[in-house]
């Protein structure tokens, strides 16, 4: 089954729908990129959906140039896999702390109060939402 898009396919949206940290790299002009480990979603529309603080570093280059990519890989004791996804992104106002607490249930303990207080500090920020339109996606499974 493919996404609206058509660049996801279901074996893609599954791998990604797992706690895996994606490492998104965001257009940074002459600057050799510098890949950040993320908390990332795939979305049923088939883009993928992160979230920053409005003054982050990435939101600033994005806003000079919009292309991004993220890769996900398998973790060590798998067979090799990854999906690398590329486009345009948009940055969002809305839905940005409901994406927080989405993902941080998906990669943390919630019941771990210290994971809990830190979600709680996390959501007093008024987050962004990115987005990346996918326009190209590669593959590798082993």
């Amino acid at each position: 089954m493919s996404t609206a898009t058509g660049l996801l396919t279901a074996e893609d949206l599954e791998f990604l729908a797992r706690p895996l940290h994606g490492f998104l790299t965001v257009a940074a002009g002459p600057q050799p990129p510098q890949p950040r480990p993320v908390w990332f979603e795939a979305a049923a529309d088939g883009t993928i959906q992160l979230f920053t603080e409005p003054d982050s570093l990435k939101v600033r280059r994005l806003s000079r140039d919009p292309r991004a990519s993220i890769v996900v890989a398998a973790p060590v004791g798998e067979r090799e896999r990854w999906v690398s996804i590329a486009g345009r992104t948009t940055v969002e106002a809305d839905g940005a702390n409901e994406l927080a607490a989405r993902l941080a249930a998906r990669y943390w303990d919630l019941d771990d109060a210290v994971r809990a207080a830190d979600l709680t500090e996390m959501l007093a920020i008024n987050q962004l939402r990115i987005v990346i339109h996918p326009e190209k996606v590669s593959r590798f499974a082993y």
